[in-house]
């Protein structure tokens, strides 16, 4: 693949073909058209759990598009209103698209933002219905460049600082407001699908002072990987077993599974908080009873929602002083230009660079 910078009239771009196909693809360059834009050039793209299964195809998404984004780089060039970042800066580039001055961005639900459609993302354009390009590309072009873009600190890889777009500010966010809410508190994470987002949720919980985190799983990988975070590991296939013999008042279900689900539900003590972050997949749920009446008589809360990743990055960058590590997660570092090759290999958290 060869390099091209924002000055050239075309770049190299990978697009998602169809499952287990990505082709690099010579397209228009972004250019700034609106004084609050900016262009940045990756140079760290982490490979988001979802991306995993689109690249399988396990979650479909129709149609070629721009794939990738959790995207660190330099900024390239910027428009005359941008104050916040300027040509040179190192930056995390948030996954969501977001004005940062509509009602529900200046709440930190950009996740939610009114000024673009719903569901818009860099990488997910089907989601969208917009193209907005993808992290794997020589640029990308961010439209409101002060609201989005963070400066990266010093202290902070490139590698760590691109999964903080998505997936380590997702983990984070799982645990943080319960544990200021309910100091110490014991916290539980169910492993599988959201294979990253379930070991960040273990960072962070121990970083915010949880007294003792437990990580349930069957992958020999990922519960490796907990221990060596500093959780306690329960090696078990949740398809099987009904629920933890204890039960802990804060639970993380990143299974992505009917059967992971109805676990983490059973295993949340009364009055418990229990979070899902993603929904079990279409047809999934066939067979699997979840336990209602169990979590009314018990006073069990169930959270499924989406990340607000731009709102709830400045507290994720505050934990990374104290114990949350996005680049311990990182299990294998590959070329840039390998992207098209090596978007479906077996790493828990993978990693892009130039």
């Amino acid at each position: 693949m060869s390099e091209r910078f924002q000055l050239s009239p075309t770049m190299q771009q990978l697009m998602f073909v169809s499952p287990r196909e990505f082709e690099w693809r010579e397209v228009a360059a972004p250019r700034i058209t609106a004084a609050g834009e900016a262009i940045v050039r990756p140079l760290a793209v982490t490979r988001c759990d979802l991306d995993l299964y689109l690249a399988l195809g396990a979650f479909p998404m129709p149609g070629e598009f721009a794939f990738g984004h959790e995207i660190a780089g330099e900024v390239l060039a910027v428009g005359s209103e941008v104050t916040g970042v300027e040509p040179g800066d190192r930056v995390i580039v948030p996954f969501q698209i977001n004005c940062g001055a509509c009602p529900f961005c200046l709440a930190g639900l950009t996740n939610a933002c009114s000024a673009v459609p719903a569901y818009s993302a860099f990488g997910l354009a089907h989601s969208s219905g917009k193209e907005w390009g993808g992290g794997l590309s020589d640029a990308v072009l961010v439209p409101y460049a002060d609201a989005m873009l963070v400066k990266i600190p010093p202290s902070l890889s490139l590698t760590a600082a691109a999964a903080l777009s998505d997936n380590a500010v997702d983990g984070f966010r799982t645990v943080a407001k319960r544990l200021q809410a309910t100091p110490g508190a014991p916290v539980l994470v169910v492993g599988g699908l959201a294979q990253s987002v379930g070991l960040y949720a273990v960072q962070a919980a121990l970083a915010r002072h949880s007294e003792r985190v437990v990580y349930c799983d069957n992958s020999p990988v990922r519960l490796a990987l907990a221990l060596s975070l500093g959780a306690e590991v329960v090696d078990c296939d949740v398809a099987d077993v009904e629920r933890l013999d204890e039960q802990f008042p804060i639970v993380v279900d990143a299974a992505i599974s009917a059967e992971g689900l109805a676990f983490a539900l059973r295993s949340t003590a009364a009055c418990g908080h229990c979070i899902s972050v993603s929904s079990v997949p279409a047809g999934d749920d066939a067979g699997v009873s979840l336990p209602f009446r169990e979590m009314y008589m018990k006073g069990v809360s169930w959270e499924l929602s989406r990340v607000h990743a731009r709102g709830a990055l400045h507290d994720a960058l505050e934990c990374t002083r104290c114990g949350l590590d996005p680049g311990k997660i990182i299990t294998r570092e590959l070329p840039f230009e390998s992207a098209h090759e090596l978007m479906c290999d077996e790493a828990v958290k993978l990693v892009f660079t130039r």
